[in-house]
């Protein structure tokens, strides 16, 4: 945990937010894989983590915005769970620890809310994702459980989100933490990437590293020559000359912070000319829309600029043709970048989309596109000090999405589909780095990891 005064100080922000009725955040449980002692790694719920800090299930945190009170429910561990997991902390020692001294027996907590309800007070919680969250919810208030997420306080939503947003010091330098172990995870991954070498052995090693150096993976790591595949996570091909692998991989703190990189490097690590071409314009597209990054800047005209300098690349390898700003306002471009630029980063590698990404990324002014690729961008708002994004242009060669508009004659004034033929064995590229926006500008975080044609190759060699 963070010191207690970081969880008071966010406390106090949100009660300057939302002026009255209670606010409920419910923990995590534990998950049973396959019997109930059994079970998946524990991860906390980030909205809880925010506030509240503790990273153990069962817990509720609860914030009265008209007295200005909190409270912790909870149940203390028996002798039979001391036994056997070791000494267990008191609700009080926890609930200490993140600035609270009132704490209930989790039995209490339906008597607050029904005291809340019989005096008509409002109830705010945020929207559940988990099925024993929903349930919980459903119990307490007496509705629904399925109708929980669309009974979700949009007040509270965006009070959290304005929050989370932006990163505090303690927040920037945990999310440092984790681009250092990426740096080894990816460094790792580069140098295992030989002909003959299995997808799996080199998943199991940067994984390995995530473990040992933090909380593990910040989420399922994508490996594979066939990059094509946006999230690929299937890990059994055997590397083969002529092939790209992409690893779009990164590590969580053990306070739960991420980073989130990708790096595409070729089998051998040796460019051959075509690989190369295609290396070069999406490392263009990353590197060009990063020297931009301002406060101001919407991501959204970030993610334009990286598509149209794709286009025009690929209009100079004879794969495209016609007008470079034309192609990309129709969105041909497409077919070879089908998603957005990049996305917010800090408790969670995607931030706060549990809280719906329409809220995160878009608002009354700027609307989401449903143009296809374009519909795919996660935030399109400007940028703010504090915000940490990724900036992860990529070049695909999808073989049914290539076949599909072929057959349709879609964009072809703008796609030559007769020259793509000599590029599908390249399968993907993509390239990630992690920015946070500054007062002026911007800071790539972290040790600077491999990604010019040169350093690449060094590494490999």
């Amino acid at each position: 945990m963070f010191k207690s005064e970081v969880y008071i100080k966010r406390r106090e922000e949100l009660r300057k937010k939302l002026k009255a009725g209670i606010a409920l955040f419910i923990s995590n449980l534990e998950s049973p894989m396959n019997y109930p002692d059994n079970t998946y790694h524990f991860r906390q719920d980030s909205d809880f983590l925010y506030f509240f800090g503790i990273d153990l299930p069962g817990f509720v945190g609860l914030m009265d915005f008209d007295s200005g009170k909190d409270r912790i429910f909870g149940n203390d561990y028996g002798m039979d769970d001391i036994i056997w997991m070791g000494p267990q902390p008191t609700i009080k020692e926890l609930a200490i620890k993140c600035g609270i001294s009132d704490t209930a027996s989790m039995s209490k907590l339906t008597d607050a809310i029904k005291d809340a309800q019989l005096k008509k007070r409002k109830i705010h919680f945020l929207p559940p994702y988990r099925g024993e969250t929903k349930m919980k919810l459903g119990a307490l208030l007496k509705e629904n459980p399925c109708q929980m997420k669309t009974l979700a306080s949009v007040d509270l939503i965006k009070a959290v989100i304005s929050m989370r947003s932006i990163k505090e010091k303690v927040e920037i330098d945990e999310i440092e933490k984790a681009e250092d172990v990426a740096y080894e995870m990816h460094v790792t991954a580069m140098k295992m990437c030989k002909q003959g070498v299995r997808e799996q052995d080199i998943f199991g090693a940067i994984e390995g590293i995530a473990l040992a150096k933090g909380g593990g993976t910040s989420f399922p790591i994508i490996l594979s020559i066939n990059g094509q595949t946006l999230h690929n996570h299937s890990h059994g091909n055997i590397l083969t000359k002529g092939k790209m692998m992409v690893c779009d991989a990164g590590a969580e703190t053990n306070l739960h912070y991420a980073s989130d990189i990708t790096r595409t490097t070729p089998v051998g690590g040796k460019f051959n000319d075509k690989q190369k071409d295609i290396y070069e314009i999406v490392l263009k597209a990353n590197t060009e829309a990063i020297k931009v990054t301002r406060p101001g800047m919407s991501n959204r005209d970030l993610h334009f600029m990286a598509c149209k300098i794709i286009t025009a690349e690929m209009k100079n390898l004879g794969l495209m043709k016609g007008d470079v700003d034309d192609a990309v306002n129709a969105g041909a471009h497409a077919l070879f970048m089908p998603h957005g630029l990049g996305h917010l980063m800090g408790l969670d590698v995607h931030d706060m989309e549990a809280l719906g990404e329409n809220f995160i990324g878009y608002n009354d002014e700027v609307k989401r596109s449903e143009q296809f690729g374009t519909a795919f961008l996660r935030f399109a708002l400007p940028y703010k000090p504090g915000h940490v994004f990724t900036v992860e242009p990529g070049c695909y060669f999808i073989p049914e999405l290539i076949e599909k508009w072929k057959a349709e004659g879609k964009f072809k004034e703008f796609i030559n589909y007769s020259k793509i033929d000599a590029y599908m064995s390249i399968g993907g590229i993509r390239i990630e780095d992690n920015v946070l926006i500054t007062e002026k500008g911007h800071k790539v975080l972290g040790k600077p990891i491999p990604k010019t044609v040169k350093e690449v190759e060094s590494v490999c060699s």
